[in-house]
């Protein structure tokens, strides 16, 4: 029994670790059009793509009947959640470095952590508990309060934005466990790529022709609300790409939830924060200042933690267990 959980385990730790690569490549690629196109345009293309490729991954794990569900609700929800938190980061990062954006949303497994214990009855012990305090203390200080808001790059808004990421993403990795035990990884991947259409395209309704760009000059509300406009040849390319690699992110998110718990996937997500720092050098010259360096060291450095603690305990408690047989 060991064995096998040894072995789901280890599956998902490789399932996060290829969804966080290929998330960095599409925060990449979404920065990079932010300045071109709307966020729901490039969010509409984007999931017709994905949507395809994840019902090729429904078909071969069982055919279409296994979209069938009995938790419509649960499954509307968690795509809601799935929206806000994209919606609120990709508003964010139209304006912020990459880096800087990645390492406030990684105040997620920190949520994580927190939430697993009135949502799936786990127990947080002092140890982990003040790991999480000082993980919030690198949140707090990325957003430089002792500033003023003038001297801000961003405003203090933007800078809130990808932690209001971090709480819904975190809610959605918990309700992906939940509904993970019925609930095949490429069914997931199809509702949530299913809500972003249907969201993008009631955002094209309404303000797909940039009737309310007027006037408007922070860029981060530009990017969600400019008019559509056709691709250039070349930017095809990106937005197919971005569709294969929705499709990936989500299967594998789901994947990685499904066969394993939260307390060991989640601090494997601190792969994207060297990531989104390699795609903001190589790409856009930036490197961080010294804010969001220790602003990172303290949140993986929290989240670490808590993972080895975690880890630890289970060692101790599976111990005990054989003990008891015997």
């Amino acid at each position: 029994m060991s064995e096998a959980r040894t072995g789901m385990g280890t599956a998902g730790i490789l399932y996060i670790l290829a969804g966080m690569t290929a998330i960095s490549v599409n925060d990449m690629l979404i920065k990079q059009l932010s300045g071109n196109y709307p966020l729901h345009q490039i969010v509409f293309v984007r999931s017709g793509v994905g949507i395809l490729f994840s019902l090729i991954l429904v078909q071969a794990e069982g055919g279409l009947s296994i979209l069938k569900t009995r938790q419509p609700f649960l499954h509307l929800l968690r795509g809601l959640l799935v929206v806000v938190s994209n919606m609120t980061y990709f508003v964010a990062l139209a304006v912020m470095p990459l880096a800087d954006a990645t390492a406030l949303f990684f105040a997620a497994p920190l949520f994580i952590t927190l939430l697993s214990i009135p949502v799936l009855g786990e127990r947080v012990g002092p140890m982990r508990m003040g790991a999480v305090v000082v993980g919030f203390g690198g949140v707090i200080l990325m957003q430089r309060p002792w500033e003023g808001a003038g001297s801000l790059e961003v405003s203090r808004l933007v800078l809130l934005l990808p932690v209001i990421s971090a709480l819904t993403y975190a809610l959605l990795q918990l309700m992906t466990r939940k509904l993970g035990a019925t609930t095949r990884a490429s069914v997931l991947a199809v509702y949530i790529q299913a809500m972003f259409i249907l969201v993008s395209a009631l955002f094209f309704i309404v303000a797909g022709d940039g009737r309310y760009t007027d006037g408007v000059t922070d860029a981060s509300l530009i990017f969600l609300l400019r008019a559509w406009v056709w691709p250039s040849e070349g930017d095809w390319f990106y937005l197919i790409g971005l569709g294969l690699n929705s499709a990936v992110i989500g299967y594998c998110l789901a994947q990685a939830y499904r066969l394993a718990d939260a307390a060991t996937v989640a601090p494997f997500e601190y792969i994207g924060l060297p990531l989104a720092v390699l795609w903001g050098w190589l790409i856009w010259s930036d490197l961080p200042d010294w804010e969001v360096w220790a602003g990172m060291a303290l949140i993986a450095g929290a989240g670490l933690f808590v993972f080895f603690r975690e880890r630890t305990k289970a060692r101790v408690i599976a111990r005990a267990e054989v003990k008891a047989r015997y």
